[in-house]
């Protein structure tokens, strides 16, 4: 017979899956991916061990600071969270956690995040995260998010920081290469997002939020979802034509390219439910395929 865990114990690790769910972990180890990315790329051939250690030590840093932002975002929002059936389960729009015990732990953790790159890897660093930070719990979830249709859009800018981050922190400064990486994530943003918010379009406009199949309707979005992966398309076609991947990236890129662009164009001819979900889903495969074949690619040239 197992041994019972003492009720103390149980409401101490409860409150700790708490906390954690704050930091949104799905969201997190895909913007420590992408940072990741930007690391690799940054340094030519293999990383010495000097390299290692300093990227380990960035990819904490980052986690922290963007767990801190995740925090921040479900204390701003804990109100509109309880009114959607994707977010209601958080611990702060269910009130398991206070507002202090939120914006307490939001604040270590950035604080933590802050103090460990600028001590172990480079100041620049320090500072891009941190705008980061208050790209996405400033100025996107407190001002664009309730504002404007357009929030995803203007507030993407700090979604595709991440590879921005990597670079900086191997190279201490930011090149154009990592400025493509942040266009590719930039560009794919909104069609990611929108198929998410086409299916799930009622939960936003009950809680008021001013997201583009509520504001302009689903046709006009659904047409927005495929002009950005043609543009994105073309994007993902720069790593190859500046250079900084071959022919192994530039194959992936066009098939996964294709498919997200496929998803979209049967999404605007013929909507349902379904198919919306299938294109968020395959938006992911496609970002995360992308990225992984960049990193193949720079170690087999």
């Amino acid at each position: 017979m197992s041994t019972p865990i003492p009720v103390q114990q149980a409401s101490t690790v409860s409150v700790l899956r708490q906390f954690y769910a704050l930091t949104k972990p799905r969201v997190v180890q895909l913007i420590v991916f992408c940072a990741l990315i930007g690391m690799v790329l940054a340094v030519p051939g293999l990383p010495s061990w000097a390299d290692v250690q300093r990227g380990v030590l960035a990819c904490l840093g980052i986690w922290l600071v963007a767990g801190a932002a995740a925090a921040f975002n479900c204390l701003v929002e804990k109100g509109i969270d309880a009114k959607m059936k994707r977010t209601a389960w958080r611990p702060t729009a269910r009130g398991e956690l206070s507002d202090w015990q939120a914006l307490g732990f939001s604040t270590l953790l950035c604080a933590a995040g802050s103090a460990l790159l600028w001590f172990t890897v480079n100041p620049l660093t320090m500072w891009l995260t941190f705008a980061t930070f208050v790209g996405y719990a400033v100025i996107y979830t407190v001002i664009l998010k309730p504002l404007t249709p357009q929030n995803i859009v203007i507030g993407g800018a700090s979604g595709a920081m991440p590879p921005v981050l990597g670079w900086a922190a191997m190279t201490g400064d930011v090149g154009p290469e990592a400025l493509i990486l942040f266009l590719i994530i930039f560009l794919w943003t909104p069609p990611h997002f929108w198929a998410l918010a086409l299916y799930r379009v009622e939960d936003y406009r009950k809680a008021g939020l001013p997201m583009l199949p509520v504001t302009h309707g689903n046709e006009f979005t659904r047409l927005q979802v495929l002009l950005y992966t043609f543009i994105l398309f073309a994007a993902c076609l720069m790593p190859f034509i500046y250079g900084m991947s071959g022919w192994l990236y530039l194959v992936v890129a066009i098939g996964v390219s294709i498919g997200f662009t496929g998803y979209a164009f049967a999404l605007w001819r013929n909507y349902s439910d379904t198919l919306a979900r299938k294109t968020f889903r395959f938006s992911l495969i496609h970002l995360s395929v992308l990225f992984a074949a960049l990193l193949v690619d720079h170690y087999l040239r």
